[in-house]
């Protein structure tokens, strides 16, 4: 383990790094702290090395740290005052972020989501205090998505007091990760790194590559995607058996900064359920589907570029997927089996796993297939 907390916890929480690999118990000196609230024990990462050159930024909830610093900075400008109603569209980590930073800071929370919405979330949400607006079952995600905005538009219409997240589209959503890019960079060892990571809306990659590399760092931005999602060109390229849409979208989202990224992957369901159980094998760390593609993107890329520190972003726990994707741990390939087809331009994506080299214009991309042609 490489984490070690004070008792102030949230954003301020330092990090230590260990240059030996030994047993976490030897650096335990005994003090426990106490948080104020829920989210300053969950906000940050728990850092964890499997390797000497890879280590995992493992979050029980990564979007809570997003949420709190967008809440902060609204209320803090005196955008929003407590009592006031925020809502956004989710169906997944983002909705139970934003209901704790509104439990926290006294806001209503209203989330329109989509009727996939498993129960257990549901179930915190409602406790919690938010409301959960399902909107009708649909098997095309991008008429879902877009049923989800419009929802939104309506109600603000109708009540223009709430406020709009816009988790997708508002900047304010990198500031609380920026606010972790420091403890990050004092927690790694020198030299240059290469920060793997589900895209989404783009603030939780986009704000650790930038801080990192505002601290003098080199750092390596791979991105990964589903199937399916528009933001990097892949849309015409489907997995029937996607159920990790929160690493991409069939909308745009304009808080993506495609030029901060040098590489993506896109990676099937059954190759990401292969690298969740993986990494849960390997590790011990029970995560989520995206955490399973990061995972073997990782091991892709360790044997790729010797000489820098791998780190990859694990968002959330596996509870979700167990299922879905865990109960059939014994159908799984060997990661080592499992290679990527290299991808000049979208016509070339193929499920499972493609990669391509990301010049940071997506115009220039999406135009690469005439070229070839």
């Amino acid at each position: 383990m490489i984490n070690s907390r004070g008792a102030a916890g949230g954003a301020e929480a330092m990090w230590r790094r260990e240059d030996d690999l030994v047993c976490p118990d030897d650096h335990f000196d005994g003090r426990i702290g106490i948080h104020d609230h829920i989210t300053d024990a969950i906000a940050d990462p728990d850092p964890v090395r499997l390797a000497p050159d890879l280590i995992c930024l493992r979050f029980e909830v990564m979007k809570v740290r997003s949420a709190l610093g967008a809440v902060r900075q609204l209320l803090d400008t005196g955008t929003i005052r407590p009592g006031d109603t925020l809502v956004d569209s989710s169906s997944g980590i983002y909705a139970l972020a934003l209901a704790l930073a509104c439990h926290r800071y006294g806001l209503r929370c209203h989330i329109v989501g989509s009727a996939t919405v498993e129960e257990t979330l549901g179930t915190q949400l409602e406790i919690l205090g938010a409301t959960l607006e399902r909107m009708p079952p649909s098997d095309d995600l991008r008429l879902d998505q877009s049923r989800r905005v419009e929802r939104i538009r309506r109600l603000l219409a109708e009540r223009p007091h709430y406020h709009w997240m816009r988790q997708y589209h508002d900047p304010i959503h990198y500031d609380g990760y920026h606010q972790l890019a420091g403890g990050l960079d004092r927690a790694l060892p020198p030299g240059p790194v290469t920060l793997i990571g589900g895209v989404g809306t783009g603030a939780s990659t986009g704000a650790f590559a930038e801080g990192l590399r505002g601290a003098g760092r080199e750092v390596r931005l791979i991105g990964i995607q589903p199937f399916g999602s528009v933001t990097f060109g892949a849309e015409q390229t489907e997995d029937p058996d996607m159920i990790i849409a929160g690493i991409g979208s069939s909308i745009e989202f304009a808080n993506v900064r495609h030029e901060l990224y040098q590489q993506i992957h896109w990676i099937a369901f059954e190759y990401a359920r292969a690298g969740a159980v993986a990494l849960l094998r390997d590790s011990g760390i029970f995560a989520g589907l995206s955490s399973g593609a990061a995972y073997l993107v990782s091991r892709w890329e360790r044997g790729r570029a010797p000489g820098r520190t791998v780190v990859f972003m694990a968002p959330d726990t596996g509870h979700r997927y167990v299922t879905a994707a865990f109960a059939a741990h014994r159908e799984v390939p060997p990661l080592d089996d499992l290679v990527p087809r290299d991808a000049c331009c979208p016509s070339e994506l193929t499920t499972p796993w493609s990669v391509a080299d990301w010049c940071g214009v997506a115009a220039d991309w999406a135009t690469a297939d005439i070229g070839a042609a």
